[in-house]
């Protein structure tokens, strides 16, 4: 798992070994079965998390009982419930695998060590925060604008890699549309 980590730095940092060292002696390994809470809601988020094989989902559970997906995370990915972890509040979202997930883990503390100690980490960070922004961004835009229909060409297009491992009713709840009107759209698709 940390062999994985180590080439994803190497190639997507640059970072020389000697950069990479130390990342790599404070990560924490974490095996997660499918369907196994990495972080539960009222819990605080004390970790940052880079996935290296398998999908996360931030979800929430409305007092209905539904469940709304925030975000789905898949490989050399990094989750975390941001507001929980930079302000150590309660978190409002759960965390968990949608498939067997192998992930890496940092405490807080050893993370903003790192990123004191590493300018091109602290530099990678922020373009990661940034794009997570625009990411986010263009979501909410899509949600509160887009069609049924024009939110799952959206999904499609942004995310080809989950379309096979995700089951449909996760995509319903990430679009926020219900079951049965995904189950529609797809059949159209078929004859267009």
């Amino acid at each position: 798992m940390l062999s994985e980590f180590k080439k994803y730095l190497s190639e997507s940092l640059e970072l020389p070994d000697q950069e990479i060292q130390p990342i790599l002696s404070s990560a924490i390994p974490r095996k997660l079965r499918r369907n196994e809470l990495l972080l539960q809601a009222g819990d605080v988020c004390r970790h940052k998390v880079f996935i290296v094989s398998g999908i996360l989902r931030t979800y929430s559970i409305s007092a209905n009982g539904n469940e709304h997906i925030v975000q789905f995370s898949s490989e050399k990915e990094w989750t975390l419930d941001i507001e929980s972890y930079d302000l150590e509040t309660p978190a409002t979202v759960n965390i968990a695998a949608v498939e067997p997930t192998d992930a890496i883990l940092w405490k807080k503390n050893d993370f903003n060590a790192l990123l004191a100690s590493l300018p091109l980490l602290k530099k990678y960070s922020k373009q990661l925060i940034s794009r997570k922004i625009y990411e986010n961004r263009q979501r909410l835009l899509t949600a509160i604008s887009a069609t049924p229909e024009e939110k799952y060409d959206d999904f499609i297009r942004n995310n080809p890699h989950l379309i096979a491992r995700l089951p449909l009713h996760m995509i319903a709840a990430y679009l926020g549309i219900s079951l049965k009107t995904l189950t529609r759209i797809r059949h159209a698709q078929l004859y267009r």
